[in-house]
């Protein structure tokens, strides 16, 4: 199968799950404060000739009051969406059928089919060793079959996958989520949604707040309304009882050989990664930012329609 035919069916499935599941919970219009071009009624007032659309005219208020009247609405502008995606090292792990990567670009794959409106477009920034690319801005469903085409076929295309050449590359200096998401608020500064895809697996091991990201998020977060959603593998809450392992970490490299069958032990890991889950959520609701949480292991798209519900009726 070739790479656009097997991008085409992964969207097709993708478009089929998300719509299924979250169809009528987000649209993509952005509505504004001010009456103006739109859909949604605002106020009826008395119709005036020829300044209002008579298309407009509401009978049922118009037969009760026996005059001519209207309905304005609120104007609707287009809604721009980057989304951060996470690449580094540590997102190349999974124990399940998914791995952290993968399930990100699936979720940058909806977003871009929840952000589906007219005049919407979305980008997408990938943070990766060798630095921070930006991909240009597309219609939400265009960026989501460029999202999904660099989902790789099998592990051996996992280096090569292909997808959109990038339009820039950060400073060196950017090459952690922070100085990412930093980038992310200074480049683009008009208001709209902001998605940042991550484990939040701090290179030098910090599991306890405050983290180096905190702040640039807050920032983001006060110009823009935020999504972060974290990606969970379940190994990294709980080791199994497999007898003696070799743990690498992804970032390092730093190799350390652990007995897994040792009851204490497996108890301090799974109090420590509670902790650690638990300190990036509250840094997440610190900052103003909503939070949601992924696993490799789960219907991410049930999790996903869920959490979009809860923040309509928040909304309302």
């Amino acid at each position: 199968m070739s790479d656009h035919a097997r991008t085409a069916r992964a969207f097709a499935a993708l478009d089929l799950r998300v719509r299924k599941r979250v169809a009528g919970l987000l649209h993509g219009e952005e509505t504004g404060l001010r009456l103006g071009p739109g859909s949604q009624p605002e106020e009826v007032v008395r119709y005036r000739p020829g300044e209002d659309d008579v298309r407009r005219i509401d009978w049922n208020v118009t037969a009760r009051s026996t005059e001519p009247h209207v309905w304005r609405t609120l104007a609707e502008h287009e809604r721009e969406t980057w989304v951060l995606v996470d690449e580094t090292a540590s997102m190349d792990f999974g124990t399940v059928d998914l791995e952290k990567g993968d399930l990100a670009a699936w979720v940058t794959g909806a977003v871009g089919i929840l952000s589906e409106g007219p005049g919407n477009r979305m980008g997408v920034a990938h943070l990766r060793p060798e630095g921070l690319t930006w991909t240009a801005p597309l219609p939400p469903r265009a960026a989501a079959m460029r999202a999904l085409s660099r989902l790789p076929a099998s592990p051996a295309e996992a280096g090569s996958a292909n997808g959109s050449r990038p339009t820039a590359v950060a400073h060196p200096a950017t090459l952690d989520l922070a100085g990412a998401i930093e980038a992310l608020g200074a480049r683009h500064r008009r208001a709209g949604v902001r998605v940042v895809v991550s484990d939040f697996v701090e290179p030098d091991g910090r599991a306890e707040r405050p983290f180096a990201w905190e702040r640039s998020l807050r920032r983001l977060a006060l110009r823009h309304e935020v999504l972060v959603v974290e990606v969970v593998d379940p190994r990294e809450l709980e080791l199994p009882d497999v007898g003696p392992v070799v743990l690498v970490d992804p970032e390092t490299g730093h190799r350390c050989e652990v007995w897994t069958s040792s009851v204490r032990l497996r108890q301090q890991y799974a109090e420590l990664a509670a902790a650690h889950r638990a300190a990036v959520a509250a840094a997440v609701r610190h900052a103003g930012a909503s939070h949601l949480v992924l696993r490799t292991d789960g219907d991410w798209v049930a999790d996903l329609a869920r959490h979009v519900g809860r923040r309509r009726v928040v909304r309302r």
